[in-house]
C-alpha cells in the first residue's frame, strides 16, 4: 500500500488516499484513538470513487464519530482504472433495456454482476489484508453498502467480516441466492420501498434467503436516493452493536 495524499477533515478525521497495486482507495481514521480501532469496508456502486466521494466521505465521518476506521477501493473497470469492455457492454445492454421499458433479463443481470463479483472480491480481500496490518486498525471488520452481490460473496468467503449492512438497491443474479443461504453473520438490510431500479419482490425474497439468525430489514418509503437520515443512523447503531 502506497499513501498518495492525506488531509484532515471536520472533526479531525484523517483521510488518506492510497494505491494498492493498480487499485486506488481511500482510508479514513478517527482523530484520536488509544488502541487499534474496528474497520468498516464501504461498498459502493461501479460509478467511480470521484463521483461517489460525497456520499462515501459522509458515511466515513459517521463511522469515525462512532470510533471506527472506514476504507473503500475503486471497483474494476470504474473511475481511473482501465476500461473493461465486457462490463461496458453489460451496462450498455442494461441502459437499452431500461430506456425501452423492457424487463431486465437474467442474462443481462448475470453479465453485469457475476464477473464484477469474481474480480472485485479478491481485491477487497487483498485490501483487507493490508489495512489490518496497519497499527491503527485492529478489527473486527464490517462491510457496508455497495453492490449487494459483492457483499454477499464477501460475507460467505471472508471470516474476518463479522457483520454486514446491505442496501437492497442493485440487481441480484439468481445464482447469488444459494450463497445468501450460507451467510450466518448479523445483517442489517436497507430497502427503499419505491426504488425505481430495484425489484422489490426479489429484494424481499433475498432477505428471506439469508441464512443469518440475526437479520433486520429496514424498509422505508421513497426511491433509490431518498434514504432518510434516520435509516443511516440505524445502520450506524447496528455496527456499534456488533463491532464493539
Amino acid at each position: 500500500m502506497h499513501f498518495t495524499s492525506e488531509q484532515r477533515l471536520d472533526g479531525g478525521v484523517l483521510e488518506r488516499e492510497f494505491t494498492l497495486g493498480e487499485i486506488p482507495g481511500i482510508l479514513w481514521t478517527p482523530a484520536s484513538a488509544s488502541a487499534p480501532v474496528p474497520l468498516i469496508l464501504l461498498g459502493h456502486p461501479p460509478l467511480g470513487l470521484r463521483k461517489m466521494y460525497p456520499r462515501l466521505v459522509d458515511r466515513a465521518k459517521h463511522a469515525a464519530a462512532d470510533g471506527f476506521a472506514a476504507a473503500t477501493i475503486e471497483l474494476p473497470g470504474s473511475g481511473d482504472r482501465p476500461r473493461w469492455a465486457a462490463a461496458d457492454q453489460a451496462r450498455a445492454d442494461l441502459r437499452r433495456a431500461m430506456v425501452a421499458g423492457e424487463p431486465v433479463s437474467d442474462e443481462i443481470i448475470d453479465a453485469l454482476i457475476l464477473p464484477l463479483v469474481e474480480k472485485s472480491v479478491p481485491e477487497w480481500q487483498a485490501a483487507l489484508d493490508t489495512l489490518l496490518s496497519l497499527p491503527e486498525i485492529g478489527g473486527p471488520v464490517g462491510y457496508s453498502g455497495g453492490v449487494i452481490s459483492i457483499g454477499i460473496r464477501l460475507a460467505v468467503v471472508e471470516p474476518r467480516i463479522v457483520a454486514a449492512g446491505f442496501f437492497a438497491g442493485s440487481f441480484v443474479p439468481r445464482a447469488m441466492f444459494e450463497e445468501a443461504r450460507q451467510i450466518t453473520i448479523p445483517l442489517h438490510v436497507l430497502l427503499q420501498w419505491d426504488d425505481e431500479g430495484n425489484d422489490r419482490q426479489v429484494a424481499l425474497d433475498l432477505f428471506d434467503a439469508f441464512g443469518s439468525k440475526k437479520k433486520t430489514l429496514h424498509a422505508n418509503m421513497g426511491g433509490h436516493t431518498g434514504v432518510p437520515q434516520f435509516a443511516g443512523d440505524a445502520a450506524n447503531q447496528f455496527f456499534t452493536r456488533h463491532l464493539k
